[in-house]
This record gives C-alpha cells, structure tokens and sequence, in this order.
C-alpha cells in the first residue's frame, strides 16, 4: 500500500530522475540486478526505485552518478531537487530559500530546530505525529530533514542563529536517550564558528513573561541581501516580505534574543542536561 501511495505522490523530478535511470542502466546493458549489486542494492530496489514505487534516496543517487552517470552529473544535479520533491508542500518554497541563506536566524518553542536534529530525534518527532504517516514515508521525511543540515557546511559560509524555549531541553521526543543524544549533538553545533545557540530561561515567567510568547518564527536573509519571515502553524505556513512586517518581527526577535541566556551560559545548560540521568 505504501509503495502505491508513493507511486502517486512522487514528484515530477522522481519520475524524471526514474526515467534518465532506467534509459542509462539500459543503454550500458545492465540489468537490474547487476546495476543494484554494483551501487550496493538490491535489484528489487533498482525496481522500485524505476517505478518510483520508493523514490530515490540521496545516497543512491550518489551511487547512480558513481555507476552509470557518465559524467554528464545529471543525479548529482537532481539530489536538490529530489529531496525538495519529499519535502510537506507547506515547507517546499521556504525550503531552497533556507539551503541558499545568506543568515539564518530561528525562534523555537515546541521542539529543536529541523537544521539541528538529529536522525532518531526527527524520526521519532515525525513518526510520533498526527495522522500516523507509513514507515517508509517517515524514512523520506527524515532523509530530507538530515539533509538540510549541508547548510551548516556550506560554502559560503552561512551564519546561522538558533534560539530555543529552555522547555524544549527538557521534553522528550520518543525516549529520554533520545533527547540527551540531540542536546549533545546540539552542543557539538553551538560550539561551530558560524553557529549560535541561545536559550530562554524559564525562570523568565517569572518576571513578567518574555518577547517571545507569540510563537515560532525564522527570519532569513537570502543571496539577494532580501529579508524574508517564514512562519508555520499546524501545517500551514506563510512567507512575510512586507518591508514593515518584517521589521515588526525582526525587533520582536531582537528582544526575545537580548532576554535569552548568552551564547556561553546556554551551551553550559544544555551539556548539563544532556547529563542528567532519568529513571
């Protein structure tokens, strides 16, 4: 059942990247089989992925370039785009926006940014959702969740900002492990030179409640040097442009930002929890 679901929901990119396959895999007079044991699959996977029964997976399509792509790159090319195909449709304009960002600067309440997650934290935040989505769909969302990630290597270098509700440290995503391995590997990204962390405390209620109680918000400056605010909410999302609200937003950011914890004291909170044992 799921592979005739993913048969009508692969995009146009995945029928083109299965069609190029299938042409190139028979043009060099390989069967499935071969051109699986070659790249490391099976020739079943060869199928599906012809098919688009299950699409192409990145590391595959490295493979295909390795094996049949003749130096022509075209499944090199087609990684962004195919990984841009698995994306929820709500995330799709605002996710090459991210991959291209100049700055990028975040507000999290709910759950540790997409950009700093860590395979079994996604899956688990995925996979725990509502409506329960099929295993292998989970898998597709979770491989292009990762692979957003090549913007924290990205050259040019880009700055990026990450700035974290203190609850959000202390929620667990499928399992206490599981939350103490994403706050240590957020810990690993803090402590990136193009990378800052920050986390607001607490014990702000306490004084009144902080800037940032209206919600999440990305705000991102693109190649062009424009200032965009994506903005996202139980699956519906919104790109803000408007010159005057995005400056509404930005000082918005700016004050929850100055009532954070500093870059030093938020990465000595977050490897304490990430050390602290449950029962």
């Amino acid at each position: 059942m799921a592979r005739s679901v993913n048969k009508v929901e692969a995009g146009g990119t995945a029928h083109l990247v299965a069609a190029l396959a299938k042409a190139l895999r028979e043009q060099q007079k390989l069967t499935q089989d071969q051109l699986g044991k070659q790249i490391g699959y099976t020739g079943s996977a060869i199928s599906a992925m012809e098919t688009c029964a299950q699409p192409a997976s990145d590391t595959m399509l490295v493979k295909l370039e390795e094996v049949i792509g003749g130096g022509l790159g075209v499944f090199e090319k087609a990684r962004k785009f195919v990984l841009l195909d698995k994306y929820p449709p709500q995330f799709k304009n605002f996710a090459l926006m991210e991959a291209e960002a100049v700055t990028l600067s975040s507000y999290q309440t709910y759950v540790v940014g997409g950009l700093f997650q860590t395979p079994d934290y996604a899956r688990a935040l995925i996979g725990g959702g509502f409506p329960k989505l099929p295993d292998p769909k989970v898998e597709e969302l979770v491989e292009a969740r990762i692979a957003r990630r090549r913007l924290l290597d990205r050259d040019p270098t880009a700055m990026i900002e990450l700035l974290l509700d203190e609850a959000v440290l202390r929620r667990p995503i499928g399992s206490w492990e599981i939350l103490q391995d994403q706050l240590r590997a957020l810990a690993q990204d803090a402590e990136r030179d193009n990378v800052s962390v920050q986390v607001m405390p607490m014990e702000r209620g306490l004084r009144g409640g902080h800037a940032g109680t209206r919600g999440d918000m990305v705000l991102v400056v693109t190649k062009e040097h424009h200032h965009v605010v994506y903005l996202e909410i139980e699956d519906e999302s919104v790109l803000v442009s408007d010159p005057v609200k995005v400056a509404h937003l930005t000082h918005r950011y700016a004050k929850i930002r100055s009532q954070a914890l500093s870059p030093d004291d938020s990465l000595s909170l977050i490897k304490k929890l990430a050390g602290e044992e449950r029962t």
